[in-house]
């Protein structure tokens, strides 16, 4: 199997996203104040997660995937569906490994800064 073709020339849609987060740190935060600055902190950070996505998102969900595979699930809602009714209560232990390993994924994107 080959690779896609990406029909997409640079600047790619990461380093886009990069550009501007960075225009809205080093330009727009320092010359506003109050309720604009925040809203810039909140847009850089919103930004910056769209960014972290980018970059680990299809590793993310190979993993996921591969965790599912292993539990003999196609994805969440059957997972979700398997714990309600008990299904997994002799694999508690890959049931916690595989959420643990998914919630530390999400904060991998969300904020790394609680991983630490």
């Amino acid at each position: 199997m080959t690779d896609p073709v990406n029909p997409h020339d640079v600047p790619t849609a990461a380093q886009l996203v990069e550009s501007v987060r960075e225009w809205l740190e080093r330009d727009v935060s320092p010359a506003t104040d109050g309720r604009l600055r925040f809203h810039t902190r909140v847009a850089v950070n919103v930004l910056a997660m769209v960014e972290r996505e980018l970059e680990l998102g299809d590793s993310h969900a190979q993993a996921h995937g591969a965790r599912l595979e292993q539990l003999g699930m196609a994805d969440d809602a059957e997972l979700a569906a398997a714990i309600r009714n008990g299904d997994l209560d002799d694999r508690l232990d890959e049931v916690r490994g595989l959420l643990a390993a998914t919630v530390a994924d999400k904060l991998a994107v969300a904020n790394p800064k609680y991983l630490a």
